[in-house]
C-alpha cells in the first residue's frame, strides 16, 4: 500500500474519530486509492442519504465535495487540510438509490501557498457522471502542521516526516 494511501486513510480516520458530521453522514466511506493529488472513493448509499423522492440528496453530494476535497489535499501530505472558502456542485442525473454504490474521484487541481482548489467527480455504478463539485480551501497555515509529510512524486514513499504504519 502506498504511503499516500496510508496517510490519506489516517487523516480520514481523524475525521471519523472526531464523531462529527462526517461520522454521522457517511461512516461507510471507503478510500480505494490515493496518489498525491488524486483520491478514489466509494460509498454504499444508505436510506439516510436519500431525499424525499428516494434518490441521493444533493446535500450529500455537497458534503462529500467538502470532505473529499479535503482528502485530496491530504493526499499531498497535509495532515491539516485547511478551511473552506468556496464550494459548489452541479447535478447531472440522479446519483442512485439505497444499496447502490456511488463512486467519486477527488482531484487537487492546484495547491499554492495559501489556497487549494479541488474538483470531485461523482459517478454511478455504470460509470456515468452524476454530479461534480468544486472546492476552494485556505491552507496557508496547514502546511506547517508537525503531522504533515512529503511524499515521493508517485506517493509510494515518505521522503520527509514520520511514515504512517
Amino acid at each position: 500500500m502506498s504511503a499516500s494511501l496510508r496517510f490519506t486513510r489516517r487523516v480520514w480516520k481523524s475525521f471519523i474519530d472526531n464523531k462529527g458530521h462526517d461520522a454521522q453522514c457517511f461512516p461507510n466511506l471507503v478510500i480505494n486509492r490515493a496518489v498525491p493529488g488524486t483520491v478514489d472513493f466509494s460509498l454504499k448509499i444508505e436510506p439516510y442519504n436519500l431525499n424525499r423522492v428516494g434518490t441521493v440528496h444533493g446535500g450529500l453530494i455537497m458534503s462529500l465535495t467538502d470532505t473529499l476535497g479535503s482528502l485530496a489535499v491530504a493526499s499531498k501530505g497535509h495532515y491539516m487540510t485547511g478551511v473552506s472558502t468556496d464550494i459548489g456542485a452541479s447535478f447531472v442525473r440522479p446519483a442512485g438509490r439505497t444499496g447502490d454504490i456511488l463512486h467519486a474521484r477527488a482531484t487537487l487541481t492546484a495547491l499554492g501557498k495559501s489556497l487549494a482548489y479541488t474538483r470531485v467527480d461523482f459517478t454511478n455504478s455504470a460509470g456515468e457522471l452524476v454530479a461534480y463539485g468544486y472546492h476552494t480551501k485556505y491552507v496557508g497555515k496547514s502546511s506547517s502542521d508537525p503531522n504533515s509529510v512529503k511524499f515521493s512524486e508517485d506517493g509510494e514513499n515518505v521522503i520527509e516526516g514520520k511514515d504512517v504504519d
